[in-house]
């Protein structure tokens, strides 16, 4: 298996949620994407996701959540973090 290439970047206010990811492959895209089917099922709110460009070839895959009353995105976002081994620094 290849080099991660995945990073994150969270940015939040009250009731609002996103959790922009960047990545290069589609081997990191496919990581991804089995992340959000692992935990997004497991919460009543759903997240938009769209994606998006970045620099130097890489793509970003937005997760924004809306209206999150209970602030689920949070233990989500943790969740997938933590299955794609990204660490806060």
């Amino acid at each position: 298996m290849g080099k991660c290439t995945i990073d994150a970047e969270y940015k939040g206010e009250e009731r609002y949620s996103k959790l922009n990811i960047a990545y290069e492959t589609e081997a990191d895209k496919k990581l991804i994407d089995e992340a959000l089917a692992e935990v997004t099922p497991k919460f009543d709110v759903q997240p938009h996701l769209y994606l998006t460009d970045a620099s130097n070839g890489r793509k970003l895959l937005v997760v924004e959540y809306h209206d999150d009353y209970d602030r689920d995105a949070g233990k989500a976002f943790e969740e997938i973090l933590k299955i794609l081994n990204i660490k806060c620094s």
